[in-house]
């Protein structure tokens, strides 16, 4: 999980996780990863539009985000 977002971060790429708040909730969010230490990351949330820390260990899915251009004939 840790290289997933590792590689994520170095290509500047935006990943969709699904994590466990600390009120044991599970959301899904829309992130770019700026740093990571330890167990923690420090990414950009999409959902909240602002900087957040996530825990490693509370990550359950990681998801990158392809963006396709759409053709129109």
């Amino acid at each position: 999980m840790k290289e997933q977002l590792m590689r994520a971060m170095q290509r500047n790429q935006l990943v969709d996780i699904i994590y466990v708040a600390k009120d044991r909730s599970i959301t899904k969010r829309r992130i770019k990863v700026i740093a990571i230490a330890g167990n923690t990351l420090q990414a950009y949330c999409f959902v909240r539009h602002a900087k957040r820390e996530f825990k490693i260990d509370n990550i359950l899915a990681i998801t990158p985000v392809i963006h396709r251009e759409r053709v129109v004939i």
